[in-house]
């Protein structure tokens, strides 16, 4: 039997959280036939999410909340990771856009061997607008073309991966070390970075079609079509990062 560390990052859901995602993923795994634990990861949050989750964790145990340094979603996720305590780790957004439920499809290949097994949003993405859907094919082009990888969506939220294995890569990637150095941090494709490595490592990596459709109601995170603008350069600049170090072999010594 699987037993799984789940990992949701926390920056400003309180709306997410007033609509009761929580209870979601409460209700769910009150039903698994799976050991868990969820780690919370709040992202130094400026409205009241703190306080929401604090208040839902005294009365659920299994929930553990991890008030952490400003460290953008990697950080976050870093600083769960740290504290991971079953052999597998779940990481999955707070506002649920893909549920929890969807778990039920990827941990079967565990029992396959595979080290990593990832959400795959597919093509038709419910609740994009036309920019962002062509944009999303864009990046995926750009990519698959830059870093010759097969993976169709490196950039679903609902990700899974054998917890040892991510505890060896996440402090190698670029975003972390800037984060542990001092330097602070910056949205990046560190999902793209994460992968890659695995790949050179020749960890077993399955994709698996998850249901998505964007359920974010958060309003206090900024203007959404600003970030999205800014966030796509910084992430082209990240795959092209990645394209850079390979071709000067900073990568190898995980071959």
């Amino acid at each position: 039997m699987n037993a799984v560390s789940i990992i949701i990052p926390c920056y400003n859901e309180e709306n997410n959280l007033k609509r009761g995602v929580l209870d979601e993923v409460a209700n769910f795994l009150s039903q698994a036939r799976f050991e868990y634990e969820v780690l919370i990861c709040n992202d130094k949050s400026t409205d009241n999410s703190l306080s929401l989750v604090k208040k839902f964790a005294k009365t659920h145990p299994k929930f553990k909340i991890l008030d952490l340094p400003k460290g953008g979603k990697p950080g976050a996720i870093w600083g769960g990771l740290q504290k991971a305590k079953y052999p597998i780790v779940l990481f999955t957004d707070m506002d649920q856009s893909t549920p929890i439920s969807e778990i039920k499809k990827l941990l079967p290949f565990y029992d396959k061997d595979y080290d990593i097994v990832i959400g795959s949003r597919g093509q038709d993405r419910t609740g994009f607008n036309f920019i962002r859907l062509l944009g999303s094919k864009v990046f995926s082009l750009f990519r698959k073309i830059l870093l010759q990888s097969p993976i169709d969506d490196t950039q679903c939220g609902f990700k899974s991966m054998k917890t040892d294995l991510a505890k060896e890569i996440f402090p190698c990637l670029n975003v972390i070390k800037n984060i542990q150095s001092g330097q602070g941090w910056r949205v990046s494709a560190y999902d793209v970075e994460m992968l890659f490595i695995a790949g050179k490592m020749g960890c077993k990596i399955k994709e698996v079609p998850v249901l998505w459709q964007d359920e974010d109601t958060s309003v206090t995170k900024g203007d959404a079509n600003a970030k999205y603008l800014i966030e796509s350069k910084r992430m082209a600049q990240e795959v092209w990062r990645v394209f850079t170090n390979n071709l000067k072999g900073l990568y190898e010594q995980k071959s």
